[in-house]
């Protein structure tokens, strides 16, 4: 990997990693100040990322695509037993499958309303079912 900032050798300058994956230069300053990137420093003071700054940058995005904040990344990437990986990712998995479930629910009464053949969705079946379900039981 040679860096077309300065020549360089087998690394890249922060502009050059951040336009391989597509980000502004303060975010990977940010990533590192909260501690999550540990760029080399060439002669004059530059930023200097090697392969492994590459993997970190890759990790820190697929985890935060997966919906973890920094500081949940931070955690993991200080080499965690399993039990404390566990502590950590546990309450995420669980707002996840929470927010699956909800988006669910909303796919299915979408896709209720299109499927519904009366001319007023209110009458469709799937929705008044969803209706009572919410309501409850009817007071006298």
């Amino acid at each position: 990997m040679k860096s077309s900032e300065d020549g360089g050798a087998d690394s890249l300058g922060i502009g050059a990693l951040a336009a391989r994956f597509g980000l502004a230069t303060h975010v990977l300053r940010h990533w590192e100040a909260m501690g999550l990137l540990h760029p080399a420093r060439d002669a004059g003071g530059r930023r200097r990322y090697g392969a492994d700054d590459l993997t970190h940058v890759a990790t820190i995005l697929i985890l935060k695509e997966a919906g973890l904040g920094l500081n949940t990344i931070r955690s993991l990437s200080t080499h965690v037993d399993r039990a404390t990986r566990h502590g950590i990712l546990r309450p995420a998995a669980e707002e996840l499958r929470s927010t699956i479930a909800a988006a669910q629910a909303s796919l299915e009464l979408i896709e209720g309303g299109l499927n519904c053949g009366y001319g007023d969705v209110t009458q469709c079946p799937n929705y008044r079912r969803l209706i009572a379900e919410r309501v409850g039981p009817e007071v006298p």
